[in-house]
């Protein structure tokens, strides 16, 4: 199995896998393993699809929440962007144990019908003539629990690779991950060239615009993605080193059949491993969730300007992943999975920290509140000034700025384009090389048996760290502002870099631990 191992970790990204010239039929013949890793590969998609599924509208929930419903704020749009992972969070234990007791693909169809289901309420939202924002909440929450499957992703992979598949496998399922959230932009950025006007639909009142388009193409994906998985997809699993086991999830009988080896699991390595985990999803999470209100409050961008420039910085950032992820599979097997994700943390903490806003040089103020309202504890003279130096407002142009009813806009520093973009390139580098490094480690620490239950819990914690992320950015953020929001974000990082030092040598594989395998 060695030499399966060491050719596994050498096949290009998402390459072809092909048996060696070995001891291959004595463990699995050629058709099945053919079948196994086909089954994979669909694994590989539903993954990609998932997380198209979540950025695809992400740079414009918040310009499509303003024109569909007025009384929307930044602390509602943090509310949207967290039902999905709340949805996520309900569902990934549900479908996790679904997954441990019946064949997958059932769990796998019933959750991505959910997602069709939601990404077609989203095209609606701004038809009630009240409460459009609560739909739109709806409707992301909707979408969030169909991808509670990535529990069911995750087990199914984890369960049919033998551990020196496993860093490979993971990594792949990483990179088609980092090209969702590639392409999700990228369509979205493609789709921002029909305009906020669109065309109209009138007989089923369906608009096609650059905010609706996006879910209508994730309905037809989501469809297309079940149709695969029931032409496709087979049950397959085998035990660490390779050999095959029957559960209850096999379709087929299998060859050389062994049972589930014994031992406990280190309990510790998996609670820290989840910690890890939630930390890293988290400061992503908030990531994502504030770079499009912070773009348009230092830069001045207007709504469309933001979901345009800020989708090509995110696609940028997905490209880098896959080259991060490409360097992890050679880079672990020199220095393992343990030190790439400490480095990839120490990465984070840099990144967050050239975040901080410095200097004397403050963001354009947005004046336009003070056109329909008055300004408490400011004089009339005050006012005029004001209105003085401002220009007269354009009826058919929306402002831009930082809004004058955040008050840290009138004394904190802006954030310079060179350091936000520097920011988030090492944000880019280390967000992937701990996504992938966390759950690696946690499916190797679970060892061979049924993981349904247990990647439901890991992603259960990702998805808990998606709804306080946003949460936590958007009134930390509207409040206090960047310095306050990222300060606190970098004293975090700093408490997970030393958990992990603490439990560094418990995070081994369950097989190494139990002494059937030398790491």
């Amino acid at each position: 199995m060695a030499s399966l191992g060491i050719q596994a970790e050498q096949e290009p990204l998402l390459g072809d896998c092909t048996p060696g010239i070995r001891e291959w039929n004595i463990i699995e013949t050629e058709e099945h393993y053919k079948s196994r890793w086909r089954s994979i590969r669909i694994m590989y998609l539903t993954m990609f699809l998932s997380s198209v599924g979540f950025s695809i509208v992400i740079m414009s929930i918040w310009p499509y929440l303003q024109k569909i419903d007025q009384t929307a704020d930044a602390s509602f749009l943090g509310w949207v962007i967290a039902s999905f992972s709340l949805g996520q969070m309900v569902a990934s234990p549900v479908f996790g144990l679904w997954s441990n007791y019946r064949p997958r693909r059932e769990p796998l169809i019933a959750s991505i019908f959910i997602s069709v289901a939601a990404n077609c309420l989203y095209a609606y939202v701004h038809v009630p003539a009240s409460h459009n924002k609560y739909y739109m909440l709806a409707a992301r929450g909707l979408v969030g629990f169909g991808a509670g499957n990535v529990a069911v992703v995750r087990s199914y992979i984890a369960g049919a690779t033998s551990l020196q598949e496993r860093t490979n496998s993971m990594v792949n399922t990483s990179a088609c991950q980092a090209l969702g959230f590639i392409l999700g932009p990228v369509f979205q950025t493609c789709f921002a060239l029909i305009g906020e006007k669109g065309v109209t639909w009138e007989t089923i009142k369906l608009q096609i615009n650059m905010y609706t388009a996006p879910v209508l193409l994730g309905a037809f994906l989501g469809v297309l993605n079940i149709l695969l998985i029931l032409i496709i997809l087979r049950e397959h699993r085998v035990d660490d080193s390779g050999r095959q086991y029957k559960n209850i999830n096999c379709e087929e009988g299998s060859i050389h059949e062994v049972q589930l080896p014994q031992g406990s699991i280190d309990q510790v390595a998996v609670v820290t491993t989840n910690v890890m985990f939630f930390v890293v999803l988290f400061i992503f999470a908030l990531f994502e969730t504030i770079v499009t209100p912070l773009t348009m409050d230092m830069y001045a961008w207007t709504r469309e300007q933001a979901v345009l420039y800020d989708g090509i910085i995110l696609a940028a950032l997905g490209v880098e992943a896959v080259i991060i992820f490409m360097g992890i599979k050679l880079l672990s097997k020199k220095i393992g999975e343990r030190a790439i994700l400490l480095g990839g943390l120490i990465v984070v903490l840099v990144g967050f920290f050239i975040l901080l806003p410095w200097g004397n040089q403050f963001p354009q103020i947005q004046w336009e509140d003070l056109y329909n309202n008055s300004i408490p504890n400011t004089t009339f003279g005050e006012i005029i000034i004001t209105l003085w130096r401002s220009p007269s407002p354009d009826p058919s142009e929306e402002p831009t700025g930082c809004p004058a009813e955040q008050a840290w806009c009138l004394y904190t520093p802006m954030i310079h384009l060179a350091q936000f973009l520097t920011s988030a390139v090492l944000i880019g580098i280390g967000y992937p090389s701990c996504n992938v490094m966390s759950y690696t480690l946690y499916s190797k620490i679970l060892g061979p048996k049924p993981q349904g239950v247990y990647m439901g819990w890991l992603t259960a914690s990702g998805s808990a760290a998606r709804i306080l992320g946003p949460v936590f950015i958007s009134q930390v953020y509207t409040s206090r502002g960047p310095r306050w929001a990222f300060s606190l974000v970098c004293g975090i990082v700093v408490l997970t870099i030393t958990l992990l030092v603490v439990v560094y040598k418990r995070l081994i594989a369950f097989s190494v631990r139990h002494g059937r395998i030398q790491e």
